[in-house]
C-alpha cells in the first residue's frame, strides 16, 4: 500500500520552497536594482565632477598659463579619492596631460569626437587605452584656444565589487533568515498537523466501535469547525448504534414472541392439549400472530426498498376514507377496550392520487401510534383539507402528548419515546419513519405538532 507523504512533510516542503523561491526572486530584483542604481548614481556623479574639473582647469589655465598642470593634477587626485573614480585630462589630439589611476599616455582621437560640452556617457575601453571596459563620462571644454577633454571613468570591476558586496550581505542575511524561518515553519507545521493526527487517531477508535471519543476545541477556526462536526457525527453514531442495538433486541423480541405463541398453540392443537371447543379461539390467535409477523416483515422489506430507491408508487385515485376505515376495523377490539371516540369521518368524499397500499400502511402506522398513546376514554379525530397544492389528512389523538424536544425526533428510525419504551414495549420505532418515507416518495410532506397534556397531531399532505 502506498503510504504517501504526510501533511507535515508536504506543508514543510511547500513552505520551504515558497520561501526559497521568494528569496531568489528578491535577490534577482535586488541585483538588478542595485546595478541600475549604481550606474545611475555613478553617471550623475562622474558628469558633475567632470564638469567641475573642466571649469576648474579652464580657470587655472587662464590664471596661470605656465603653472596650471600641477594644480590640476592635485585636483584630479582629490576628486578621485572622493568619488571612487579616476580622471584623465587630455588634449584634442589624445595626448594625456594629467591622469589618476592606471597610467594612460595616449587616447585615440577618434574615441574623443563623441564627447561635447554637455557631457556624454560611453561604455568602452577607449580603443584599448584601458585594460578593461569602463563606464566613461567625457566633457569637452576650451581654454586659451585649444580644446581639452576631462574623462571620468570607473572600471566595470568596481561595479562588480559593489554589487558583489551587496549580494554577499544579502546572501548572509538570507541564510540567517532562512534558518530562522525554517525552524519557525517546522514548528508551525508540527502544530498545524498535530490536530490532523489527533483526528486520525480518534477516527480510528471511532471505526473500532468506541463512540465515546470526542475531539477538543482548537484555536484554529477550520479545525474547530471540523472538531464540532466530528463530535456531532460521533454523537449521532453513538445514538444510531444504541438505536440499532435496541432495534435488534426489539426485532428478536417481536419475532420470538409471536413465533413462540404460534409454536405453542400449534403443538397444543396437535397433541390434543387444547380441547376442540377452544380450537377456533386459538386459531384466531395464531392468525393474529401470523398477521403481526407479516406486518413486521413487510415493514422491514419496505424500509429496505425505500433505502435502495426501489419502491415506486403505483398511483390511482381512491377515497381517503377507505384505508382509514379498513384500519379502524382492524383495531376495533383495542378501540373498544380503551373506549376511544372516533371523530371527523362524517365528511364528503375526499380523494387521494397515490398508491393505495402504501397509503394504507401510512394510515395503519399513524392510527396504531394514535391508539397506542391515546388516553383511556379519549378520542382520535381525523381531519381533511383539499387545496390547489394537494390533499391533507390529519390524525389527532388526545392524551399525554409529546415534549417539545421529542418533536424533531419522532420520525427518526428506531426512535421510541420513553413512554413507548415503558408502557408500550412493542414496536421497533420504524412506523413513523416508514410513514414519512412513503409520503416523501409521493412528493408530499408530513408534520407533527403536540401540546403536552392535551393532544398529538400528525398531518401529511399528498400532492394532487
Amino acid at each position: 500500500m502506498n503510504k504517501g507523504k504526510s501533511i507535515f512533510s508536504r506543508y514543510f516542503a511547500i513552505s520551504s520552497a515558497v520561501i526559497l523561491v521568494s528569496f531568489i526572486c528578491l535577490g534577482t530584483v535586488l541585483l538588478l536594482v542595485s546595478s541600475r542604481y549604481y550606474l545611475d548614481e555613478k553617471k550623475s556623479l562622474m558628469l558633475k565632477d567632470a564638469k567641475a574639473l573642466a571649469l576648474y582647469t579652464q580657470d587655472k589655465m587662464l590664471e596661470a598659463p605656465d603653472g596650471w598642470k600641477a594644480d590640476v593634477s592635485e585636483e584630479l587626485k582629490t576628486y578621485a579619492i572622493g568619488s571612487n573614480a579616476d580622471y584623465i585630462l587630455c588634449s584634442e589630439d589624445g595626448y594625456v596631460i594629467a591622469a589618476t589611476g592606471v597610467p594612460v599616455e595616449q587616447v585615440e582621437h577618434s574615441q574623443l569626437t563623441d564627447f561635447d560640452e554637455k557631457g556624454r556617457y560611453t561604455y568602452s575601453d577607449l580603443g584599448g587605452a584601458f585594460e578593461e571596459t569602463c563606464h566613461i563620462m567625457g566633457v569637452r571644454f576650451t581654454a586659451n584656444g585649444p580644446r581639452y577633454y576631462i574623462l571620468s571613468y570607473a572600471a566595470r570591476s568596481v561595479q562588480d565589487n559593489y554589487t558583489g558586496s551587496i549580494m554577499q550581505i544579502f546572501l548572509i542575511s538570507t541564510v540567517t533568515v532562512m534558518l530562522v524561518v525554517l525552524v519557525l515553519v517546522y514548528f508551525m507545521s508540527m502544530r498545524l498537523s498535530a490536530p490532523i493526527k489527533e483526528i486520525a487517531d480518534i477516527s480510528k477508535k471511532l471505526g473500532e466501535g468506541d463512540f465515546s471519543v470526542t475531539l477538543p476545541e482548537y484555536s484554529t477556526l477550520e479545525f474547530n469547525q471540523l472538531s464540532a462536526a466530528f463530535n456531532e457525527m460521533a454523537a449521532n453514531l453513538k445514538s444510531y448504534d444504541t438505536m440499532r442495538n435496541s432495534f435488534l433486541a426489539n426485532v428478536s423480541h417481536e419475532l420470538r414472541t409471536p413465533m413462540t405463541s404460534i409454536g405453542g398453540f400449534v403443538d397444543g392443537l396437535l397433541d390434543g392439549t387444547i380441547p376442540r371447543s377452544k380450537e377456533k379461539y386459538y386459531l384466531r390467535i395464531i392468525s393474529s400472530e401470523v398477521a403481526r409477523l407479516t406486518r413486521l416483515v413487510k415493514s422491514m422489506l419496505n424500509l429496505a426498498k425505500i433505502e435502495a430507491g426501489e419502491l415506486e408508487p403505483n398511483k390511482t385515485f381512491f377515497s381517503a376514507l377507505e384505508p382509514i376505515v379498513d384500519t379502524l376495523v382492524t383495531f376495533e377490539p383495542r378501540i373498544d377496550e380503551k373506549h376511544i371516540e372516533i371523530k371527523g369521518l362524517d365528511v364528503d368524499r375526499v380523494t387521494l392520487y397515490a398508491d393505495i397500499d402504501l397509503i394504507h400502511q401510512v394510515m395503519y402506522n399513524l392510527i396504531e401510534n394514535a391508539i397506542k398513546f391515546v388516553n383511556e376514554g379519549g378520542y382520535i379525530e381525523f381531519g381533511f383539507e383539499q387545496s390547489a397544492e394537494g390533499t391533507s389528512v390529519s390524525i389527532r389523538n388526545s392524551g399525554e402528548g409529546l415534549a417539545e424536544d421529542e418533536l424533531p425526533l419522532v420520525f427518526d428510525r428506531f426512535y421510541k419515546t420513553d413512554k413507548s419504551r415503558g408502557i408500550h414495549a412493542q414496536g421497533l420505532g420504524l412506523g413513523l419513519n416508514i410513514a414519512r418515507s412513503i409520503v416523501e416518495i409521493h412528493g408530499g410532506r408530513i408534520m407533527v405538532k403536540s401540546i403536552k397534556g392535551e393532544y398529538t397531531e400528525f398531518t401529511f399532505t399528498i400532492p394532487n
